[in-house]
């Protein structure tokens, strides 16, 4: 009697179900989770997911970006969605469920929108703290923070009264985006607002630095529209906390004489990818100030010493 050959197939949607099980057990963040989550709801739209995994070919994938060009995604949305595929494809490689793999979409390169100095003059002038509220002062403090080091809003949020190190000028960021701690840096004018700041808001080392009115940890989404009202109450109608990043970048880039090594490490960029990224975006500004770096102009300065006789 010949033996009976059994043949399991999974088809494509359980086996992102148990990828993102199994990142959710080696500590991705919830964000990053529910990203992926929306991604391949995107995906799905364009790829059989109830296909069995080891029948999905490369032939799939480049019909599936061909699907998502015919439908107008855009070339960043797509690359989004194909670094989604990539991670999950890299993920059953290890487990031995598909060799199949992909390159990552080319992108659209964008230079990012940053406040302008006008803008950032208006939303640096301190109010009147016997005057306005706690929510507008603890805004202003916050806006003073993000420009001091660019970290993002769920670093923010995260942030407590015991991570400040005032003596020292810094300040521990102890829940980053790659999970590993930060010791920033803070300038002496922020030390400054910080030290009033902590004398008006209160509270325990244990209390968070920027809480809502209650006294109670800010929401992402109360975070953002607080910074939002706080922007438009001024007339800036840019309102994203994540273009405060941005502009750090810029500013300690081109402005500042900064270099992208120690960017990287201020931003908490596990790698110098998007410090170079953000290089390349002003690589533009940056030539203003080229002739002070150029060593061409430094060697011909030297030449024309050594003929002079200096």
């Amino acid at each position: 009697m010949a033996k009976i050959k059994m043949k399991v197939s999974v088809i494509v949607a359980d086996t992102f179900h148990d990828f993102l099980m199994a990142k959710k057990s080696m500590g991705l963040s919830e964000k990053t989770i529910i990203t992926y989550g929306q991604h391949f709801s995107a995906i799905a739209k364009h790829l059989q997911i109830d296909k069995p995994i080891d029948e999905l070919s490369k032939a799939d994938i480049e019909s599936m970006i061909a699907s998502m060009r015919d439908a107008g995604l855009s070339a960043n949305s797509i690359r989004s969605y194909t670094r989604t595929l990539k991670s999950f494809f890299s993920w059953c490689n290890e487990a031995g469920i598909t060799r199949l793999n992909l390159p990552l979409y080319k992108a659209e390169e964008t230079v990012k929108e940053t406040y302008t100095d006008a803008e950032l003059k208006i939303l640096l002038k301190k109010p009147d703290v016997r005057k306005c509220t706690f929510a507008e002062y603890r805004n202003w403090v916050t806006v003073n923070l993000l420009l001091n080091n660019g970290c993002r809003a769920a670093t923010i949020r995260n942030i407590k009264i015991r991570d400040l190190d005032l003596d020292n000028r810094v300040i521990y960021l102890r829940h980053t985006k790659n999970k590993k701690a930060q010791v920033i840096p803070l300038c002496e004018a922020l030390c400054g607002v910080l030290r009033e700041y902590l004398r008006v808001r209160g509270g325990g080392m244990d209390d968070y630095l920027f809480p809502n009115e209650s006294g109670l940890q800010l929401t992402e989404n109360g975070l953002r529209c607080s910074i939002a009202k706080y922007n438009r109450k001024r007339g800036v109608q840019k309102t994203s906390i994540h273009l405060f990043r941005h502009t750090f970048a810029k500013k300690y880039l081109v402005d500042c004489g900064g270099n992208a090594f120690t960017l990287q490490r201020l931003l908490g960029h596990s790698t110098l990818d998007m410090t170079k990224h953000y290089c390349a975006i002003f690589d533009a500004d940056i030539t203003k100030n080229f002739e002070s770096f150029s060593p061409l102009v430094q060697l011909k300065g030297k030449e024309q010493k050594n003929k002079m006789g200096f």
